[in-house]
């Protein structure tokens, strides 16, 4: 790898949302929810390249207007409810490096459904995944109300531990050990990775990026969309 890493920075963007429609789209106070990511590409200067996948002629267009890549798009068979997102940033590497004769060291998804997320949680994940020499580093957050403690299975009609024992009356900020969940706001990883193993996490050198909860919302449904509008909300009036 050379001293300069190339670095090619993808967000997929499909439509056909059936929790929210046209989610992309749609305007989250005041702007479409793809522009917070849009926004932040800039303030990203590692990042030598940037597009987006996308299969709806009208992101397309969108994305386009703002002055940025959306060179294609995606195949059917990549833009189906159980096409993987793997497949689609594998697409988007041969795609761009065919087009530039070069191939990529890293690969950085910054998804669209995520708006909280900022330049510096981006930036971070690059700087670790390089200088730790890491196949790839996610974005997580830390789950109170939902720690394995609290999952329980039925048994013949009877609350069982699933995984994790849980202390009695345990507190949500007691509960250890500390669990974490994917945020879904940055994937940072090796181009190697992805290209011959398929993967965007799960090796043993995976290295994880906390991001405060309130950064981490991830928009899935309508109830997400509003939680988001509320936050947005007090931002803008504080």
């Amino acid at each position: 790898m050379s001293n300069n890493p190339r670095i090619l920075g993808v967000t997929l963007a499909r439509a056909g949302s059936k929790g929210v429609p046209n989610k992309h789209l749609r305007n989250l106070a005041g702007k479409p929810l793809i522009d917070y990511t849009l926004d932040l590409v800039p303030d990203v200067p590692a990042i030598d390249d940037y597009l987006v996948s996308t299969n709806s002629i009208e992101i397309q267009k969108h994305v386009l207007a703002k002055g940025y890549r959306a060179p294609f798009l995606r195949p059917q068979h990549l833009s189906t409810d159980t096409a993987s997102s793997v497949s689609a940033l594998q697409h988007a590497v041969t795609f761009m490096e065919k087009r530039n004769g070069a191939k990529y060291d890293f690969v950085i998804e910054l998804m669209a459904t995520n708006p909280f997320k900022n330049s510096s949680d981006v930036n971070v994940c690059i700087q670790r995944l390089i200088n730790d020499d890491l196949d790839s580093v996610i974005a997580v957050h830390r789950i109170f109300d939902n720690h394995p403690s609290r999952v329980k299975r039925i048994v013949d009609g009877m609350l069982v531990d699933f995984c994790v024992p849980e202390v009695a009356e345990s507190r949500r900020q007691d509960l250890q050990p500390h669990a974490f969940i994917r945020s879904g706001a940055i994937y940072a990883l090796k181009r190697q990775m992805l290209m011959e193993k398929g993967l965007r996490y799960g090796t043993p050198k995976c290295g994880a990026y906390i991001m405060p909860e309130n950064r981490s919302v991830n928009i899935d449904d309508e109830i997400d969309f509003l939680y988001s509008e509320l936050i947005l909300g007090k931002i803008s009036n504080e």
